[in-house]
This record gives structure tokens, sequence and C-alpha cells, in this order.
């Protein structure tokens, strides 16, 4: 078959996951020929009406980036007026409707961070991290209509000693995945790898976080305090309240990992309206309190 670098393929992505997995598809000579990724948003405090991450990656390396608001006709016009060869999705942010799945002559493939058919949903990386669900892995699966249950072509494992932030497994994951699609495209686009249905029997579900899915009782399960400390780094954090005060944990520990009586040992914060400290300080200047 031909070079990698000759495939004609469009890429669907949005976020940081989506550039790690782009960056480690380039070292192999897979670069896309268009990228659609969501709309720009306003962030911050100021509303700076702010380009995702796989635009700016994209605009980089010159390449054209469509950001439709609708995957509607108009847009679906669009993709049928070149002839890819199959589409790559990583981490879209929308459910992608038949008459898309329908145009590449070899589908539309997508990686997700987990050993499917486990941890289908919007939050696979945290929700292993959060669950202790070891191995964790990626697995590569052709798309259908419904969610993260297309046949799988490829599945790779990745052990775990000790969980990372989310943002360091997001990355390894992404790349491992990019790696592992280099390796099997050409039998796939070639026909000799047939992909296998999941089994409905083990699948699982995890949802979206929302900002409230941070509320920690800092005297409550430590292990699972620091897991997700590690999980919902850095959206949306963990957080306390004390008289009434939000207060942001933006570094801990966990003592003694590997025994029952672990510690969860909070190290820096942001109380409500006030500059990041330690928590030291922040107890200091509480006063003398026994809660804390």
């Amino acid at each position: 078959m031909k070079a990698l670098s000759d495939l004609n393929f469009a890429f669907f992505g949005t976020p940081d996951f989506a550039v790690s997995f782009l960056d480690e598809l380039e070292k192999s000579g897979l670069k896309p020929a268009l990228v659609i990724s969501m709309p720009d948003k306003p962030k911050g405090r100021k509303l700076i009406l702010t380009s995702p991450p796989v635009k700016i990656w994209a605009e980089k390396r010159g390449i054209p980036v469509l950001q439709p608001e609708k995957l509607d006709s108009d847009f679906i016009s669009k993709l049928k007026t070149i002839d890819y060869k199959l589409f790559i999705v990583a981490a879209y942010g929308k459910m992608i409707p038949k008459e898309i799945l329908d145009i590449p002559e070899r589908g539309v493939l997508n990686i997700h961070p987990s050993l499917l058919p486990r941890l289908r949903g919007a939050s696979p990386i945290e929700s292993s991290i959060l669950n202790d669900e070891r191995p964790t892995g990626v697995s590569l699966m052709l798309m259908n209509e419904k969610m993260d249950e297309g046949p799988i072509l490829a599945q790779e494992e990745l052990p775990i000693k000790k969980w990372p932030k989310a943002p360091e497994l997001s990355d390894t994951l992404a790349r491992m995945g990019a790696r592992l699609l280099a390796k099997i495209i050409p039998d796939w686009l070639s026909g000799e790898l047939v992909p296998k249905e999941q089994d409905e029997s083990k699948a699982t579900y995890c949802q979206k976080i929302k900002k409230e899915d941070g509320l920690v009782d800092i005297s409550g399960d430590p292990e699972l305090n620091y897991r997700k400390f590690l999980a919902y780094a850095p959206w949306p954090g963990i957080y306390f309240f004390l008289n009434g005060m939000r207060v942001k944990i933006t570094d801990a520990d966990l003592l003694n990992i590997e025994c029952l009586t672990g510690r969860f040992v909070v190290k820096k914060v942001i109380p409500a309206g006030r500059k990041e400290m330690s928590y030291e300080d922040f107890k200091r200047g509480l006063g003398k309190n026994r809660q804390l």
C-alpha cells in the first residue's frame, strides 16, 4: 500500500487530549487533510473568545479547519466535496450522525481512553482514577450511531502502579492510542483487520463531570479524596467548605498509601477571594480549630 503520509483523512477533535493524539500521529507520518473542531468559546473572567487546542494545532501547520455549530446538511455537503479515505475522531465533543459516518470509504475510527466496553461515556480518564480501575488502556473502534458501542479494532493495556493526575494520564493514553492506530491502520485499510463486537454484558458507563463533583470531606476516606484530587485536576478541582467559606485544594498527598490507615494531607489551598497559601498558614490565620 501507499505510505501513511499519502493517506487522505479528516480529523474530528477539540481538547488537549486530541492534540496529544495528533502530535503522535504526526510522528508516524499521519497528518489530516482537514480538521473539524468545536466552535471558539469565551473563557476566563473576561470571557475572551478562545480557540480550542486542536484548532490552534491545525492552524500552525496550515491545515484547514471547520467549526460547525451544527452537523447539519450544509456541513455534510462540505465533507462530501473531497474523497476522504476515512475519518478519525478523538474527543470531538458531539455525537456524529449516521450521514457523516457513512461518508468515508473505510468508515470513522475513534480512540476511546478506556478498555471498552468498560467506562463508556464522557469521563473515562477521570472515572478510571476515581474507581481505581486497573489496568486502564485505550480502544480503537469503528464508530456507529451509539455512544462508544462500535466494534473494536484494537486495544492496549496500560499497567498502573500509582495513579498520575488526569492530564498526565490523558497525554499518555492519547499518545498510546495514536501509536496503536499507526500500527494497525495498514491492515484496516487493506481489509485484513476484522473488527470485533463489544461484549455488552461487561459494559459500564461514566457520566459528564460537574463542578459540584469536586466537593470533598477532608476527614473522609483518604484514598478516595486523593484520587479525586488526581482525577479532577485541573478542573473542577477539589474543595471543601469551612464556616461558609469555599476553600480550593491545590496541592495534596496521600501518606502511607500502601496501608489501610493512609492519611490525606492537604498542602496548599486557595480560600475564596484570596491567593494560594500553604494549608498550615491558612489554619494559623483561622486561629486554633480542633476540626482542622
